[in-house]
């Protein structure tokens, strides 16, 4: 039953509008002042009031603002003389949600109003409900569209960039690094002898590899490192604000953490591990340009897979393991090994 609160000092007017509002069918309480019809407001939160606009206590202004501050969709009918029709119309402004001028003309007026609130309530609760659905479909469609637009740039395997926007963002800091006049490097990973450890092991293994050395990858990178799979069981790492010997450190420290993943099945592998090889180029110092950058990293991979593979190889030239662990050991000192 739908409750409706009458407030006024006038007890056989609050009566009157009370045992009308009864015969419409409403669960009606009645208060003899501003104060007293807070009481009974917070007691049960009716959806319609009807208050009279001066009373002892809280006027009727006051009371609507209290009542609009913790329940905003409850109805106020304001009900005024002729003497203060001016303030009962600025109620309107404040949210009341219509007035009735007293004495009564008519007693069906009273329903009226009555019938005219809850009806306009209802329709405002549709109308909230709707776009509390509308707004939960947009919500639910944006997270389908993020979940699309990641899905259209990460691999489906490994969860990492895919080639394509490996691309696009190598361009995108090719050009940065270019505009600033800051190092870039990139790195060609390619896993040492997959197909043999495919062939031997099957592929649902071959799969359970790669996603091991992705997840390797991630851990002995940056967070200002981009990882994408490049194709097969190669992968790249573009490495921003890196130099040729921050990145040649950073290829030799990925390159020992491969080699120590217990992996199942890797004493079978040629080296009795699973192992990659790596390339390294520098922008300037290699190359000019993106699509140049990618040519000499993949270069010096397949220098690094020529020279026995378990390699990292940067574009001037193979280090050897010796040279190379010298050279490690001097960016240490220098304070050049990045992650």
């Amino acid at each position: 039953m739908i409750q409706v609160l009458v407030a006024d000092d006038d007890e056989a007017l609050r009566n009157i509008v009370g045992e009308v509002l009864k015969a419409e069918g409403y669960d009606v309480e009645v208060a003899s002042d501003g104060d007293d019809a807070w009481r009974l407001f917070q007691g049960s939160y009716p959806e319609l009031v009807f208050t009279d606009i001066r009373m002892p206590g809280r006027t009727g202004l006051e009371l609507l603002a209290d009542i609009k501050r913790v329940s905003p969709l409850t109805h106020v009918v304001i009900m005024t003389s002729h003497a203060s029709l001016e303030t009962a119309v600025g109620a309107l402004k404040h949210g009341a949600y219509d007035y009735l001028i007293k004495p009564f003309d008519d007693l069906e007026l009273i329903s009226h109003a009555a019938r005219r609130a809850l009806t306009n309530l209802r329709l405002m609760r549709e109308r909230d409900f709707l776009v509390a659905q509308l707004r939960e479909r947009n919500e639910e469609l944006e997270r389908l569209n993020t979940l699309f637009r990641e899905l259209a740039v990460r691999d489906g395997l490994t969860g990492l960039y895919n080639h394509r926007y490996a691309q696009q963002l190598l361009h995108q800091e090719v050009e940065r690094c270019t505009l600033h006049k800051r190092p870039i490097s990139v790195l060609f990973v390619d896993l040492d002898h997959f197909k043999l450890y495919n062939d031997r092991h099957g592929h649902q293994k071959g799969d359970d590899l790669l996603k091991s050395l992705a997840v390797c990858l991630r851990e002995k990178t940056r967070g200002s490192d981009v990882i994408a799979r490049w194709g097969g069981e190669e992968f790249v790492v573009i490495a921003p604000e890196t130099d040729t010997a921050a990145a040649a450190a950073l290829a030799k420290k990925m390159q020992r953490s491969i080699s120590e993943l217990e992996i199942p099945g890797r004493e079978s592998q040629p080296k009795g591990f699973v192992s990659i090889s790596i390339g390294v180029a520098t922008l300037g110092k290699h190359a000019k340009g993106a699509s140049g950058l990618v040519t000499q990293a993949d270069r010096a991979l397949y220098k690094a897979k020529d020279a026995g593979r378990n390699t990292v190889c940067v574009a001037e030239g193979f280090l050897e393991d010796a040279a190379l662990e010298e050279f490690l050991a001097t960016t240490v000192t220098s304070g050049l090994m990045g992650k």
